[in-house]
C-alpha cells in the first residue's frame, strides 16, 4: 500500500467514526451523567435503592450519614433521572427510575468484578 492509499484509508475511517458520533452537546450530557456515578455516597444510595424502594430516613441509617446529606444526593440523583419518588402520606419513597438505571449499576459491578 503506498503513502497516498494508506492516507485515504486512514481518511475514510476518520470520516467514518465522524459521522456515527454524536453531537457535541450528547457527549457533554452523558459525561455530565457519569460525573454523577463519581460519587460514592450517590452509588450506595443506588445500590441499596436496586434492592429495594427506601424512604430517606431509611437511606440515611443504611449509609450512617444525616438525612440532610441522604437528601441532597437523592436531589442531585433525581435531577438526573436515576431515582424517582413517590409520596405516601407525609413519606417519600425514593426507587431507581428504570431498568436503564438498574443495568448501568449491574454492568460496572460486572466490570469490577473481572
Amino acid at each position: 500500500m503506498s503513502d497516498n492509499e494508506y492516507l485515504r484509508a486512514e481518511d475514510d475511517t476518520v470520516k467514518k467514526v465522524l459521522d456515527e458520533m454524536p453531537p457535541d452537546e450528547m457527549l457533554y450530557d452523558l459525561a455530565e451523567l457519569f460525573k454523577v456515578f463519581g460519587d460514592s455516597t450517590r452509588i450506595k444510595i443506588l445500590y441499596a435503592l436496586f434492592e429495594s424502594e427506601l424512604c430517606v430516613n431509611d437511606i440515611a441509617t443504611l449509609l450512617g450519614i444525616t438525612q440532610t446529606a441522604a437528601s441532597h444526593q437523592l436531589r442531585v440523583l433525581k435531577v438526573n433521572k436515576l431515582v424517582k419518588s413517590r409520596k405516601e402520606g407525609k413519606m417519600i419513597f425514593y426507587s431507581l427510575s428504570d431498568e436503564h438505571v438498574t443495568k448501568i449499576i449491574s454492568q460496572g459491578m460486572e466490570h469490577i468484578e473481572e
